[in-house]
């Protein structure tokens, strides 16, 4: 049952992007091991300034 629970929850994570700067912190860590990762403000600054920067709307 803790299994499904966890898991569940690991999807939840991961559909809402409450787990994105972890995932990103496993890509820096396999892809860009010379470079200093960013930290967890500037992670999320520059994520919602990609998400919300710029027009967006349907017509």
């Amino acid at each position: 049952m803790l299994n499904k629970i966890e898991a569940f929850w690991r999807g939840l994570r991961h559909l809402s992007g409450d787990d994105a700067y972890e995932r990103y912190l496993r890509h820096h860590a396999e892809h860009h091991q010379a470079d200093t990762p960013l930290s967890k403000a500037t992670f999320f600054k520059q994520w919602q300034d990609e998400k919300w920067n710029g027009i967006k709307r349907c017509c």
